[in-house]
């Protein structure tokens, strides 16, 4: 199958070797690579866990390049796609001289619009400030003079600028075969490129998007493949979850009513009463939210959909809205072929009706008219969609959408029936058929309407073909050795599991410190107790210290403790916590001080490769369980309890391990790094339970005296550079 023995490939004097300096062989990293080559051969389900400092990234690319057939490698990020594709892949493929053709493929959102640029071009109203004026320029600039139109690559913008939504198309604001802009468009490109190339690097996001749209039989947004290489799988479950479910805000619906606005006036005046529609469907969504208002005094701000604090009132504000989405729907379908943004805008009006009448079905009886074979019942007398008796049409009084609306019960129950058959069509199959947790989440100015399976076992594994590969891999899939937490969420049943440990010293190289004087963790004080019992190490570091806490609460109350301790010292050094900057931004400027304090919650746990002196010290609050109030974890820990089984063991513990062997692994990246983990939680010693915990933790040195802490940090270290491929 392969034209090189992998072994050769790997050896102290193969192509790598010449290639890359400083490339030494690993055996484990060999062994991985066989282990892929084996999994490809057989078209088999490979689930490997390999340490940090493995090569993983080498050990599947290598026989991924050799095997002949398409390739999708999905990575955990966008950051992580990009560094993939720009460092990881060339250096390989150079090394290698070998021809394969690679792309690169996101989701559209990612790519510059021609059609929505030059529509923001022609329409001020569309800028909300002078920056954006700015912003508008460099984007032009850009989509003219870039190849791929990836809004990452133009890094004067930041990724949350509000003014990429409105440069980007969604599927529903996309013009398709109808866009004029068809031959230069991004995506399109992007696509094709994805179709011609031997190998393509996609992200979870993405993948996860392709599963739901080919249940829904739309099979253009990624390439067929013989093999699929997922890389950071850990973070699949989750991904699974987020985007195998759906979500509705407030804010979708009033930017709808905009929008239906704003395309009815310019291309079908006479048509309707644009204005009034759109203030109808205003009005309707704001009522929804007033009577979710109760929810903000929630815990979490959040509700499920049995447990609504008012639930008749806000299941009759959401039938009010699917009444006005019902009338604009009708309304748009007579005049959707005059121009395409009539068109685009039937298009969202569809998916949302179909989203939030998803999220309403099964109703508070047990009845799903989703799956029902009974039809819509017929309206009430009240129900306020006009239509035409004679033309099955919109009705227009008062020069359109009055305020005394005249319907007809037999043509809108016909009209309804199409829309039902639409929402059954634009929901997957498997998801219809799966339970699903629903709840509500308010905000300051939105409401959101979530729903997400309550397992993504089934919905995951049967998107693998038959004779397609698949190789899962990640430095932390295992509980101290035990796949089968990973395994149940994915519906792996019938993986291989194989697992290599980092080749690091870990025992000379790092400290695991648990202070034995520390309260527990919800006790009042703890905060400046960790910080006081930090501080001292703080000080001993010669390098960087990566503080990881387990709230957005905590990063701010522990950050505003560090900075007083500081400034009550003299200390000098730079402060850093999440949400002052990006992301990028703050790692960015992290690395190159070198002696930086970065206090950060959950998108700082993993992905955070910071070798040498710049990371010396990682201090960690507490253990890392969910909090209490994810709707999600709680529906999954009862039916955990319904099936007689231990949810703690079962479900909480094994997270919770995993995320924190993430955090730890943050600390050792490379040979020659040496430094200490810190976790304030005593329960990691003093809990039976806590063995589980720190035994699936790298093989650290263990104390907690904070003296021996602060000796450790003292005799520092020289950093070093690892071209290992990982």
């Amino acid at each position: 199958m392969f034209s090189q023995d992998l072994t050769d490939i790997f050896s102290p004097d193969g192509p790598i070797a010449r290639a890359v300096p400083g490339f030494h062989p690993r055996q484990a990293q060999l062994e991985l690579a066989l282990a892929v080559e084996q999994a490809i051969r057989d078209c088999s389900t490979l689930v490997a866990e390999a340490g940090t400092g493995t090569g993983k990234t080498w050990a599947y690319l290598v026989p991924a390049f050799f095997c002949g057939g398409k390739v999708l490698v999905s990575t955990g990020t966008r950051t992580l796609q990009d560094q993939l594709f720009s460092r990881d892949l060339p250096r390989l493929r150079k090394a290698l001289a070998l021809p394969i053709q690679v792309a690169l493929l996101k989701g559209r959102s990612n790519y510059v619009c021609h059609y929505h640029l030059e529509r923001l071009q022609e329409d001020d109203r569309g800028l909300r400030s002078r920056s954006e004026v700015a912003q508008l320029r460099k984007i032009t600039v850009f989509a003219r003079n870039s190849k791929s139109g990836d809004r990452s690559e133009l890094a004067d913008i930041p990724e949350d600028a509000d003014i990429w939504g409105r440069v980007t198309s969604t599927r529903d604001t996309c013009l398709g075969q109808d866009c004029p802009n068809l031959r230069d468009c991004f995506v399109m490109k992007a696509r094709r490129q994805a179709q011609e190339a031997d190998l393509v690097v996609v992200n979870h996001a993405l993948f996860m998007a392709d599963l739901a749209l080919r249940e829904e039989g739309i099979t253009d947004l990624l390439p067929a493949a013989d093999v699929v290489i997922f890389d950071e799988a850990h973070q699949l479950p989750d991904i699974a979850t987020r985007f195998l479910g759906s979500s509705v805000s407030t804010h979708e619906l009033i930017d709808l009513a905009r929008s239906v606005q704003v395309a009815g006036l310019a291309h079908a005046r006479e048509a309707l009463n644009w204005a009034d529609a759109a203030s109808r469907l205003e009005h309707a969504t704001r009522e929804l939210r007033l009577t979710a208002a109760p929810i903000d005094k929630l815990p979490g701000r959040k509700a499920t959909f049995q447990a609504l604090p008012n639930a008749e009132d806000f299941d009759a504000a959401l039938e009010s809205v699917l009444e006005v989405l019902d009338f604009l729907i009708i309304a748009l379908d007579v005049v959707a072929e005059k121009h395409p943004d009539l068109t685009a805008a039937r298009r969202t009006a569809l998916d949302l009706r179909a989203r939030l009448f998803q999220w309403s079905q099964p109703d508070r009886q047990g009845h799903n008219a989703l799956t029902s074979q009974t039809g819509l019942p017929a309206p009430a007398a009240n129900d306020q969609v006009p239509v035409n008796k004679q033309k099955g049409q919109p009705a227009a009084t008062d020069g359109g959408v009055g305020h005394s609306l005249t319907i007809d019960p037999v043509a809108i129950t016909a009209e309804q029936a199409v829309l039902r058959e639409s929402d059954e069509a634009r929901i997957p199959q498997l998801l219809l058929e799966t339970d699903a947790v629903r709840w509500v989440e308010f905000a300051t100015h939105h409401i959101r309407l979530h729903s997400a399976p309550l397992s993504v076992a089934r919905l995951f594994s049967s998107c693998q073909r038959k004779e397609q590969a698949w190789v899962l891999t990640s430095a932390t899939l295992s509980v101290n050795g035990d796949f089968g937490h990973f395994l149940r969420q994915l519906g792996l049943s019938r993986a291989q599991t194989c697992r290599w440990e980092s080749p690091f010293n870990y025992p000379d190289q790092g400290l695991l410190f648990v202070p034995a004087s520390l309260p527990l963790p919800n006790a009042p004080g703890f905060n400046q107790q960790f910080v006081k019992t930090l501080f001292p190490l703080l000080r001993a570091s010669s390098g960087g210290v990566l503080v990881l806490c387990t709230t957005l609460r905590a990063v701010d109350q522990l950050a505003d403790l560090i900075e007083e301790a500081l400034e009550d010292v003299g200390e000098q050094r730079v402060l850093l916590r999440q949400g002052q900057r990006s992301r990028r931004a703050l790692l960015d400027q992290f690395r190159a001080d070198g002696r930086a304090v970065l206090v950060g919650s959950a998108s700082f746990w993993e992905g955070v490769d910071v070798p040498g002196d710049a990371l010396t010290l990682v201090a960690i609050d507490k253990m890392p369980f969910a909090p209490p109030d994810d709707p999600v974890l709680e529906a999954r820990l009862n039916a955990c309890r319904q099936r007689g089984g231990n949810p703690f063991m079962e479900y909480q513990l094994p997270e919770a391990a995993i995320a924190l062997k993430q955090g730890a692994g943050r600390l050792i990246r490379s040979e020659s790094d040496r430094g200490v983990l810190m976790v304030g939680d005593t329960r990691m010693v003093d809990k039976p339970y806590g063995k589980l915990l720190w035994r699936g933790l790298p093989p650290f040195a263990r104390t907690r005296d904070p003296e021996a802490a602060r000796i450790f940090l003292e005799a520092g270290r020289q950093p070093a550079a690892d071209p290992a491929g990982d």
